[in-house]
């Protein structure tokens, strides 16, 4: 028992992966200390997994967690966090992905019936949200597979709506499936639909604390910021990008995809004339991608469409803006104001002409 409970704390320890890596090894050595596999090895492989994940290896990982799963392959004995891992470090991706997810909502739901009949319990409530999120969450794993690696199967689409009207269903005040909703909703060229969606995902946590367990995680983030821009909902994306950056300043994408919003929100005040404010916009993003740029060459970073459509994005800037002045943020600060002032001498133009 005692080794059980130095396992648990060492799963809610804030310690560096690094240094819990050979703590977890020791624990699983205690705990199964001949090759035979036994039960009471579980909660350690979990955390042996988890750790691996966060070092960034995905096979020491997707082995701990297999060999949990093999030891309670219905998740009785664990939940159902091995299999969902295992559905997102899965090689093959596809029908793999699928199964080992939905092995994981199996799990979940059984768990949440459990509960729902002591959710008087204010402990028991937060434990039945947190497993309800968790099946939304797989369930748009599901979906996620199905637009992309499985879209060619016949019924992928079917498919997709069925797993993420269940995810809407099971947590309506999480934000992910309303996300996933709106990916589909884009992939089916229902851009309305999918900018509704959008919305009302990031109302459930835009004026939220980042710490709290409803704001999504950093990289879902990132990628809602995808799905805003090709919804072109730029000014939306420029928020949530803005804020990631605040929160994480060494994030090379996040500085990627600021540098080309703001050029889009360029593009769009081109069109209304407003050349001004363009042109503060396009200096901003000029700063932005710079930063991007350096982070990238600091990092080692390894994407190369990111980089070569950067550095596009910068030979276009500079052809258009002559060389950087260093000044881009503050224009750009300066330029939301100027837009609101322009907007205001609109209406009064328009006030004196009625």
């Amino acid at each position: 028992m005692e080794m059980r409970n130095s396992v648990s704390e060492m799963s809610g320890a804030c310690q560096p992966a690094d240094e819990a890596l050979p703590l977890a090894r020791r624990a699983l050595g205690l705990l199964q200390p001949t090759n035979e596999p036994t039960l009471a090895a579980i909660p350690a492989l979990n955390i042996l997994g988890e750790i691996n994940v966060e070092l960034g290896e995905p096979d020491a990982a997707r082995e701990a967690f297999l060999a949990a799963a093999t030891l309670d392959e219905d998740g009785t004995h664990d939940g159902a966090e091995k299999f969902l891992w295992l559905a997102q470090l899965n090689e093959e991706g596809g029908a793999e992905s699928v199964q080992w997810f939905e092995k994981g909502v199996t799990v979940l739901r059984r768990e949440i019936g459990a509960l729902d009949g002591k959710a008087q319990q204010a402990e028991v409530t937060e434990e039945l949200a947190e497993k309800k999120a968790k099946m939304a969450s797989a369930l748009c794993g599901v979906a996620e597979v199905y637009m992309t690696d499985l879209s060619w199967e016949e019924d992928a689409e079917a498919k997709c709506e069925a797993a993420v009207t269940e995810a809407l269903l099971v947590a309506p005040e999480s934000p992910e499936p309303l996300q996933t909703l709106a990916s589909i909703r884009l992939s089916q060229v229902r851009v309305d639909d999918a900018k509704a969606a959008l919305t009302r995902s990031i109302e459930l946590w835009k004026d939220l604390d980042p710490d709290d367990p409803i704001v999504p995680d950093f990289s879902t983030r990132i990628s809602l910021t995808r799905l805003l821009m090709e919804a072109e909902m730029e000014e939306e994306a420029i928020e949530v990008l803005e804020r990631l950056v605040d929160e994480n300043d060494s994030s090379v994408e996040a500085w990627y995809l600021g540098g080309w919003c703001l050029h889009l929100l360029a593009e769009k005040q081109q069109a209304a004339g407003q050349e001004k404010t363009r042109t503060s916009l396009l200096r901003a993003s000029r700063d932005w991608l710079d930063n991007c740029l350096k982070l990238y060459a600091m990092l080692e970073y390894e994407d190369d469409r990111l980089k070569d459509h950067a550095d596009e994005l910068v030979k276009s800037l500079n052809d258009t803006l002559g060389p950087s002045t260093g000044e881009e943020e503050e224009e750009w600060e300066d330029a939301e104001g100027d837009g609101d002032d322009d907007e205001d001498e609109d209406e009064d133009e328009e006030m004196e002409g009625t």
